[in-house]
């Protein structure tokens, strides 16, 4: 489980942007605690609702080079949560379809070895579902969720995200692919505002537009950044204000792939597989995930492969899951134990 109780007993909590920090209640009986199957998404604690964000196409090195002046929704997430700007992508391919599909289901790519299956990267029907694509039945986040009675959403500019709306019909109650970032981000924040949920995915794809049009790390592509991160930040500033999000609103932020100059198609390059990974929210320790997670290894500048400890953008899922108590996604592989911490305490922590 994502918590702190035990690593760092010591380790102050700072309240980011409003965020309440609920207190360890006293763990419940080990006979009169529900089950894993027995658990539902109305009776748990302090966070019951996850917003995950990709910015497509985000080279870490923007976040440093723009600093706190040019990326200040991103500064807020490193500065009040829990992060590291040396994630990995998938190991397979640095490809937008490929890498987010890994974030909802947990699974790396190639399908021989336990994938999900999704090698391209556009708009075709046919394989018409990643379960066609994986020979092999594919869940994902957006089922466990829904089996606990939560409801699921996903905000995407990109078209080729309706192969997730296929793959998953049932779970997702609500999927909206808008190009246009700004209009989209107005959609998100007022499904924030108006719905209750327990998941949401929203995808942001402007730098990565820019990066193909004018170079990944060219002035115009930093540009670019910085107005996404004005996105960020509109949707943080709505978690905030609310009184039903605040408090209760955990955010996990990363990326797809990085880039440099033309392209981040290669997989072997340090600059299209490295990735940042941000945690947000109540409870949410104030540190580098490295440093709280030592089990994982920070890998430098290699890229690691699946069988050593790293930080990817496919822990997205099992994290989500872990944070709102619920179990791993079926079959899944990246953080399938639920043991990347990111949690100051542990709400239950006889439940080992």
């Amino acid at each position: 489980m994502s918590r702190l109780g035990v690593v760092l007993p010591a380790l102050t909590l700072v309240l980011s942007g409003g965020l309440a920090c609920a207190a360890a209640s006293e763990a419940p009986d080990a006979a009169a605690r529900p089950t894993t199957a027995e658990r539902r998404i109305d009776t748990l604690g302090p966070i019951d609702t996850v917003v995950a964000i990709s910015i497509d196409g985000l080279n870490p090195n923007a976040i440093t080079k723009l600093r706190k002046r040019g990326t200040p929704a991103l500064h807020r997430l490193i500065r009040t949560g829990a992060s590291t700007l040396n994630a990995r992508t998938e190991l397979e391919l640095t490809d937008t379809l490929p890498n987010h599909t890994g974030m909802v289901t947990g699974r790396r790519i190639e399908a021989a070895t336990g994938g999900h299956g999704v090698t391209w990267n556009d708009d075709r029907r046919r394989p018409s579902t990643v379960q066609a694509a994986a020979g092999h039945e594919v869940e994902s986040v957006f089922d466990v969720v829904h089996d606990a009675g939560g409801s699921t959403a996903y905000f995407a500019s990109k078209t080729k995200f309706s192969l997730w709306e296929r793959s998953w019909d049932e779970a997702i109650d609500t999927d909206v692919i808008i190009e246009n970032n700004r209009r989209l981000t107005r959609r998100f924040v007022a499904d924030l505002a108006g719905t209750t949920r327990s998941f949401r995915l929203l995808h942001l794809s402007a730098p990565d537009a820019a990066g193909h049009d004018h170079g990944f790390m060219s002035p115009r592509y930093l540009e670019t950044v910085t107005a996404t991160d004005r996105l960020v930040g509109k949707v943080l500033r709505a978690i905030s204000s609310s009184p039903t999000l605040s408090g209760h609103t955990a955010v996990i932020l990363t990326s797809d792939h990085g880039g440099r100059g033309a392209s981040h198609r290669a997989p072997n390059r340090p600059a299209n597989y490295t990735v940042p990974f941000m945690v947000w929210g109540p409870d949410v320790a104030v540190a580098d995930l490295y440093d709280i997670n030592p089990t994982y290894t920070d890998p430098g500048r290699t890229q690691s492969t699946y069988d050593d400890a790293t930080i990817r953008n496919g822990d997205v899922a099992n994290l989500a899951l872990d944070l709102l108590e619920l179990p791993a996604v079926t079959d899944s592989e990246h953080n399938v134990a639920q043991d990347l911490v990111t949690l100051t305490t542990d709400p239950n922590p006889a439940a080992g």
